[in-house]
């Protein structure tokens, strides 16, 4: 069974950084496609980025293009994404997801960790 949790959440000003974690278990983060997710109160969630097996790429939202990065530490088994540049829009729950082994649907998901810029 794999489970995610997420951690690196927290308050930070407009135009700071924060570096979340997603602490995978049950299966190797290497072999496996990794998304992050955010849900602001009020609204639906939204596909933030995502790295695909064997690290063969990485897309994100327009909005958060050229600030945030993901990657991942295979020895450590944890995913991350790196937010620069943050702005009080960004504020949110985000959620690391990943697939069933051979699927294409996220299917797992953490419990979230909540990110609030301040203006």
């Amino acid at each position: 069974q794999v489970q995610l949790a997420e951690s690196g959440g927290g308050l930070v000003q407009a135009g700071g950084s924060l570096r979340l974690s997603c602490a995978v278990s049950g299966r190797f983060v290497s072999t496996m496609k990794m998304g992050w997710f955010r849900r602001a109160p009020g609204k639906e969630r939204e596909f933030v980025g995502e790295i695909s097996r064997n690290d063969v790429g990485t897309r994100y939202t327009d909005s958060v293009k050229g600030r945030f990065a993901i990657s991942r530490d295979n020895a450590k088994n944890t995913v991350y994404l790196q937010m620069n540049s943050l702005k009080p829009e960004d504020t949110a729950a985000y959620y690391c997801s990943t697939t069933s082994r051979f699927g294409d649907q996220y299917t797992y998901w953490g419990q979230g960790t909540q990110v609030t810029v301040s203006s």
